[in-house]
């Protein structure tokens, strides 16, 4: 098939850039978007309506270049200036110019033609059928804007070799719009400001080392060779000596020391002077951009205007029975995703089962680390699937509720969809944190499924091991495989598109035909884009501030991982997916009451794991009310008899079944970790007052941490005090020219 070249409604207003090729001039026009159709898939009805469409176009004033190739037709359209013209005149927005200006008037930003065009694009409708309608009708495959030549953002910025350097937010912008900058600028100051948080999470983490043999606590686990513990499982029907989690007594000193308590609280501070910071340098931005004032509703009418005169205000709505249903909906959503952290019990129930029966010898002797280990894998699958059954759900909801624009739809989109992922990625960890373990009973009456199997029982070391293996492995994952999954899907997509089009592409020497195949080669671009970035960075913040008393090196990770997903991000949008239709915004939106309530969420977990999951409380109520310090004896470690206080006592000859195998020698009594009575096996009066002091610490500590936020949040403005006074200058300014005028026209 020979390739036709076809020009239609050539006008006078043309934009190019000379190209040089084999050492001649060959000028490379400029078009705001390229509009693909595949011949492969149309017929006379089809035709008819692209060709309608594209007449409706040449209507308004657009340029249309129509190029074939092979069994695609590329359509390339430029906007006249008076459309842009008249964005000026309703918005009154100089911002979207060049400095310099032509004689038809000022020249448009690239982003704000883009801007501009694809919004007419998507909304007008020829014969009642928009783009949209059309693409789904196989009359258009595609649409995108051009990539340009934008060496510094392609020499400077999306290269691994300059993880380390400061971004060019201000090129950014002007190529990618605000609404991207803004995004890589929140990332760039939340990646600083974890290097503080990093700094101390690592030096919690440490200076349990200087400890690591020094603890009284372990030194008296490690010499516990006489004392024998109740099995921790039915399967494995034997006995233990607690001197053989000693590795592991020391391990959860690394992170369970007192040292957790000053980091969760200076963490809790930390999140409240990072979204204080950030708000200033919010405001910095936006009023650098002359966006302080922006108005988005006036900005959406002004477009609606300029693609239809005769358009009818839309006004916003709201339904009873609507948010009714879309608020039960939410509510069963949301029961499904805590079932799935009920079936990941299950499955580390009946995974202890089969381990326990295993011919490998390391199941059987590390069988509770492996049920943890292979549970935290279960638990990042269940992620991956619930990911795209939540967006779906998000999704229809967000329709059902019928927004009266785009971006109250992104917003309600943004806390259906991260109300529905908190649940998916955190509900597993509060089991961790707070029921393993603790709805089990004791031993001879042990809580069983289905009368049946077992409740796993925590680490023999401490609940927090169970959360600080979770947290790692979910966070290891989330940081890696996402990474190289979001790197090498969109690298091997487009080389995969490119060699399987090439081959059915005829050779042109055509350089617009030339350009427009490559920014089709790469990968296609969405409205949730960037949201999808938002969303990645909004999880791993939850992960880096929620439960960070029992992993204080998420900080760490989260740094090392946001160096990369900055250049990654910044590689795939340049060099691997077609250029984003920039956005216009002056904040990141919705997502800033994320973090504010990612921040609260924060304070309230900290306070419970260190109360419930961690030996703080425990240790602490031991070694003022029931240690040797208690008794005046400072000769002695106050902490001096806390594992065997710890520790509860039962008669073996009360096993009703599951009878363990003796395994040691006849043995009369076992001990576990709990608070109870010898004899009658209820709660002791020692439990009583440890949860009585339990809830006093969460108490305590969740008003001083949301105290300090306040004072944080009152001692750091929002806006700072630069930005409020040149607002109240150009008002001051604005005021008296209006001033000015009005007497001249009274004094005539």
């Amino acid at each position: 098939m020979q390739g036709a070249k076809e020009e239609i409604h050539i006008v006078p207003e043309t934009e190019s850039f000379p190209l040089m090729e084999a050492g001649s001039f060959q000028f490379l026009e400029t078009w705001d978007f390229v509009l693909v159709s595949n011949l492969q898939k149309t017929n006379a009805s089809r035709d008819c309506r692209r060709q309608s469409f594209l007449m409706e176009l040449e209507k308004m004033g657009f340029t249309i270049k129509k190029i074939r190739d092979g069994h695609r037709l590329f359509c390339g359209i430029r906007a006249h200036s008076i459309i842009f013209s008249q964005y000026m005149e309703l918005v009154k927005d100089t911002s979207c110019c060049s400095l310099h200006t032509l004689p038809m008037g000022p020249v448009p930003t690239p982003t704000a033609r883009i801007r501009i065009v694809n919004f007419i694009l998507r909304k007008k409708e020829v014969n009642g059928e928009n783009f949209e309608d059309l693409v789904r009708d196989h009359v258009f495959e595609t649409k995108f804007p051009l990539h340009e030549r934008e060496e510094d953002l392609q020499s400077h910025w999306a290269q691994w070799r300059d993880i380390f350097y400061r971004q060019p937010i201000g090129k950014i912008r002007n190529y990618f719009g605000e609404k991207v900058a803004l995004y890589f600028a929140w990332l760039g100051w939340y990646t600083v400001m974890l290097v503080p948080a990093a700094a101390a999470g690592l030096l919690v983490f440490l200076s349990g080392f200087s400890l690591f043999d020094a603890s009284q606590i372990s030194k008296e686990v490690c010499e516990a060779k006489e004392t024998v513990m109740c099995p921790l499982q039915d399967y494995q029907r034997k006995y233990w000596r607690l001197a053989e989690i000693c590795t592991f007594a020391k391990l959860t000193h690394l992170f369970d020391n007192e040292g957790t308590v000053i980091f969760a609280i200076f963490m809790a501070l930390w999140a409240t002077v990072f979204l204080e910071f950030w708000k200033r340098e919010r405001a910095n931005t936006a009023s650098s951009w002359n966006l302080y004032g922006w108005d988005e509703d006036q900005e959406e009418l002004t477009l609606e205007l300029i693609n239809n005169p005769n358009y009818h205000l839309q006004k916003y709505q709201h339904s009873y029975l609507h948010s009714s249903a879309i608020l039960i909906c939410s509510l069963i959503m949301i029961c499904l995703l805590i079932g799935m952290a009920h079936i990941l019990v299950v499955y580390r129930v009946m995974a202890t089962f089969l381990f326990s029966r295993s011919a490998l010898p390391f199941l059987e002797q590390q069988l509770t680390t492996a049920v943890v280990v292979t549970g935290a894998l279960v638990h990042y699958i269940t992620i991956v699937i619930m990911t795209k059954v939540n967006r779906v759900v998000a999704l229809k909801l967000c329709d059902f509720e019928k927004p009266r624009t785009f971006s109250e739809r992104e917003s309600n989109f943004t806390v259906k969809f991260f109300t529905f992922q908190f649940f998916a990625h955190f509900s597993s960890l509060v089991y961790t944190a707070f029921f393993l373990g603790r709805i089990n009973g004791h031993p001879g009456k042990q809580v069983r499924i289905g009368g049946q199997w077992r409740l796993e029982e925590c680490h023999p070391s401490g609940c927090m091991m169970d959360l600080f293996v979770q947290m790692a492995i979910i966070m290891g994952l989330k940081q890696t495989l996402s990474n190289c999954v979001e790197y090498l899907s969109p690298w091997l997509t487009y080389h995969i598109h490119k060699l399987r089009e090439q081959a059915q592409m005829e050779t042109s020497d055509d350089p617009n035909l030339e350009e427009w195949r490559k920014n089709y080669f790469l990968n296609e671009v969405n409205i949730f884009s960037l949201f999808d970035e938002f969303m990645e960075m909004m999880i791993q913040y939850g992960f880096t501030t929620i439960f960070v008393a029992a992993f204080p090196l998420a900080p760490l990770l989260a740094l090392f991982s946001n160096l990369i997903e900055i250049r990654l991000d910044a590689i795939k949008m340049v060099h691997l997916q077609r250029r984003l239709v920039p956005r216009k915004a002056k904040d990141i939106g919705t997502w800033l009451q994320v973090l504010e309530a990612i921040g609260v969420l924060a304070v309230i977990a900290n306070g419970m794991v260190i109360a419930f999951t961690s030996e703080f409380i425990p240790r602490l109520v031991y070694k003022y009310h029931y240690g040797p310090c208690s008794r005046g004896n400072t000769t002695a470690d106050c902490l001096t008899g806390y594992v065997n206080h710890s520790l509860s006592v039962f008669q073996t000859k009360d096993f009703k079944d599951h009878v363990p195998d003796q395994g040691i020698e006849e043995v009369t009594e076992c001990r576990y970790r709990d608070y109870r009575n010898k004899d009658d096996y209820h709660y002791s009066g020692e439990f009583w007052f440890l949860l009585a002091s339990r809830l006093a610490f969460v108490i305590l500590f969740e008003h001083v941490a949301l105290c300090g936020k306040l004072i944080a949040a009152w001692f750091v403005p929002d806006i700072p005090q630069t930005v409020k006074n040149k607002v109240l200058e150009e008002k001051f300014v604005d005021l008296q020219n209006k001033l000015r005028l009005s007497s001249r026209v009274t004094d005539v």
